[in-house]
């Protein structure tokens, strides 16, 4: 994150983002070698942001995500929700994509008390 401005106690929409991106490849090599896979079905995202203008960005404007403490001290009319839906897609295959490893599961030996 780059703090370009001074006093704000959230980080880039961008970066929050890239978060999840982060924990999602961390919980994938934490599956390798086990025999349970989950499929990454879609996955919500909802957060207050806060809008500033910045001449130094080509777009002019960015979006910081804020805690609830730093919402309810400011004006509301100085943020707004934002929800969106990723649905995660593996570069290489353009598939679904999956935590865990590469060989199939076996739960035959589920309950099993021998």
């Amino acid at each position: 994150m780059s703090d370009n401005f001074t006093g704000i106690d959230g980080i880039e929409l961008a970066d929050a983002v890239q978060a999840v991106r982060d924990e999602l490849l961390a919980a994938a090599a934490r599956g390798t070698g086990r025999d349970l896979r989950f499929e990454v079905g879609d996955i919500n995202l909802e957060f207050t942001v806060e809008l500033r203008r910045d001449a130094r960005v080509k777009s002019g404007v960015r979006a910081w995500v804020i805690s609830a403490d730093a919402d309810a001290g400011r004006s509301t009319a100085s943020t707004h929700r934002v929800s969106f839906t990723l649905r995660p897609k593996d570069a290489r295959t353009n598939g679904g994509w999956e935590v865990g490893n590469d060989t199939p599961a076996d739960t035959s030996a589920f309950g099993r008390t021998e």
